[in-house]
């Protein structure tokens, strides 16, 4: 039975939230427990259960977008929101870009967890955004191709020998 649930979560967020008050406003903090604070727990990943969990990442131009992904949020115990900076990155497959990169957790719920995965992917890229491959489970062909625009100028470099699932999914 996984022990994140929608209960565990509120009383996780509530009890963080009150540490962080009375621990004041400013603190030195290693940068691996600030950026990686589940690292701490050993096997944090089983708190999802024997299904894990599958995690939507993308990259939105605007705050109206983030607000639109948000409006009906599927149920994400770990929800992460970061700003890019504005500079353009040289790289064919880059994810960052100026915006806002929103992650979230979701349980693998199955069918359930990949309807919200279509329309989280359909939103984002409505929007002028892009998705995160490197944490991509169900991203389609067309969202690949209008996340990354410079694909077929990258496709020209790939060797043919070399492949994997994920490049035959979302370009063959």
């Amino acid at each position: 039975m996984p022990v994140v649930n929608g209960a565990t979560v509120r009383a996780f967020n509530a009890a963080y939230y009150a540490a962080q008050k009375l621990g004041g406003r400013a603190r030195l903090q290693h940068w691996e427990s600030f950026f990686f604070p589940l690292d701490a727990l050993s096997r944090w990943n089983r708190l999802y259960g024997r299904r894990g969990f599958l995690q939507f990442q993308c990259v939105v131009p605007t705050r109206d977008a983030v607000r639109e992904i948000l409006r009906d949020p599927p149920p994400s115990p770990l929800t992460v929101l970061k700003r890019f900076g504005s500079i353009p990155s040289p790289g064919m497959l880059s994810f960052p870009r100026p915006g806002f990169t929103l992650a979230l957790d979701l349980p693998n719920r199955g069918e359930e967890t990949f309807a919200h995965f279509a329309r989280l992917e359909r939103l984002a890229i409505d929007a002028g955004g892009a998705l995160y491959p490197a944490k991509d489970a169900r991203m389609s062909k067309e969202a690949f191709a209008r996340s990354y625009p410079r694909l077929p100028e990258f496709a020209r470099q790939v060797d043919p020998g070399f492949s994997s699932s994920f490049w035959r999914r979302v370009t063959q």
